[in-house]
């Protein structure tokens, strides 16, 4: 799952540009910016749930939220073309229902990043139990969370120079993963057990969670690749504007390759018995060979590229809900920012923070659930913003034929993975969670939509 600093909500970088539609970098610098963006521990540990889930056919559920993904990006990057906008799918999503769908995308943007955080520290704090398994999830969860937030307080100069290079990181675990899985299976490498389970041989191994358990797995594939909204908004940077299409498909067929051939070559070296939400699939797979530096290293680089993504995240929400306040669809209270502590917005701050400790006491309550949930939540959060901006495309756009055939099938796909998580008692209680974020934004957007003026065609910055 991607940081949501890389559409840099009111940051340094994003505003050097505001008010100015001349970018500067080429299809291929944003699909590499993309493909960092998305890579996150969703992927390195929710996949994990997936393959737990379905089995091997988990690659199928990878590749259609790849295409599912692509379908949302595609018409986001022609709106994006036709009417560039800092604001990128809010703005579109006001502009073709009003305000109030310009205020809820905002906030459930906001909710699903916080979510997204919560689901990363979790994540962070399992992958480290690795090394020290008697120590409670909650402690690791505690010391991440004050570690990332002294980070952003600090303000520390050329973070973003450090994301990029985590970013190469993040997509070099994988590669390694890819290199050392192929010379196993070709027994360059030695292993424990001389039979690996090869590819599934009938649909019961290849579907060993049955139609049921596939349809369940769909969300954790369509998180995996969340982070394609913010590539719309970074495609303002671009030089030429119609190049996004182009650096979208690029960015998504690098990602669905690495993806579902990781995925596969993991899912064929052991049985998918072994695999469990607690460690990585790829960790999980290599486990039986003589690679006693690989999980270390593994395990260490996740976790590394992953503190940046939370840490970003927090500084990115944080931003976010200043802009939100500075437009009106938050109190303004949240807009001030305090000299003594290098103008950062304390107040919007010690709210995103608020939604750290409350992964924290779930994770005290909850340890062997928590993961799962808040995972599921954030997904699900994702995909409502995902749904709405393909009907805002309906509005802002003359879809050919052909083009409204696969926006309905984008959408189709969405609501398949949000409906799958009803299915699976593990995941459930993640699509209620979900279901009450929007409650309460719904009631709010309802509270508010007396004062609302005419939507005006202005710039937003979420």
């Amino acid at each position: 799952m991607s940081n949501v600093s890389c559409n840099n909500p009111g940051g340094s970088n994003q505003g050097s540009n505001t008010g100015s539609k001349e970018g500067n970098l080429k299809w291929w610098q944003l699909s590499l910016i993309g493909i960092g963006c998305t890579i996150g521990t969703g992927y390195f540990l929710g996949s994990s749930i997936g393959v737990e889930i379905t089995g091997p056919s988990i690659v199928f559920s990878f590749l259609l939220a790849a295409l599912g993904t692509y379908i949302v990006f595609n018409v986001l990057a022609k709106m994006t073309a036709e009417d560039p906008q800092e604001g990128s799918f809010c703005y579109y999503a006001g502009k073709a229902f009003g305000k109030w769908a310009e205020f809820s995308c905002g906030w459930n943007y906001w909710c699903s990043n916080i979510l997204i955080m919560g689901s990363q520290l979790t994540a962070l704090a399992i992958l480290s139990q690795f090394w020290f398994p008697k120590v409670p999830l909650w402690i690791f969860a505690a010391g991440y969370a004050i570690l990332s937030i002294l980070v952003v307080i600090s303000g520390t100069k050329g973070f973003d120079k450090i994301e990029n290079l985590l970013a190469i990181v993040k997509f070099s675990a994988i590669v390694m993963f890819i290199i050392l899985a192929v010379a196993a299976l070709f027994g360059w490498i030695n292993g424990e057990k001389a039979n690996p389970p090869g590819l599934p041989n009938s649909g019961n191994e290849l579907f060993t969670g049955g139609f049921k358990g596939f349809w369940a797995s769909l969300i954790y594939a369509f998180y995996a690749y969340g982070g394609i909204e913010v590539i719309g908004i970074m495609a303002m940077q671009l030089k030429k504007k119609e190049d996004a299409p182009k650096s979208g498909s690029v960015m998504l067929f690098v990602l669905a390759f690495v993806y579902i051939a990781s995925l596969g070559l993991a899912t064929t070296m052991v049985s998918v018995n072994v695999f469990h939400e607690k460690e990585s699939p790829f960790v999980t797979a290599l486990a039986d060979y003589n690679l006693a530096f690989f999980p270390h290293v593994f395990n260490g680089a996740i976790i590394i590229a992953g503190f940046s993504t939370m840490t970003a995240s927090l500084y990115g929400v944080t931003n976010l809900l200043v802009t939100l306040a500075k437009d009106g669809d938050a109190p303004s209270f949240f807009a001030k920012k305090l000299k003594k502590f290098k103008s950062l917005p304390l107040p919007s701050l010690g709210l995103a923070i608020l939604g750290l400790l409350a992964s924290i006491i779930t994770a005290l309550l909850l340890p062997g659930k928590i993961y799962e949930y808040i995972t599921t939540a954030a997904g699900i959060l994702l995909l409502y913003n995902w749904f709405f901006i393909i009907i805002s495309a309906f509005r802002n756009l003359q879809l050919k034929i052909w083009n409204k055939i696969f926006a309905y099938l984008g959408m189709v796909l969405i609501i398949a993975a949000i409906s799958g998580t009803l299915l699976e008692k593990a995941i459930r209680p993640g699509f209620f969670v979900s279901i009450l974020f929007v409650v309460i934004i719904a009631l709010v957007c309802l509270k508010m939509k007396k004062g609302w003026k005419k939507p005006e065609n202005k710039i937003r910055y979420y």
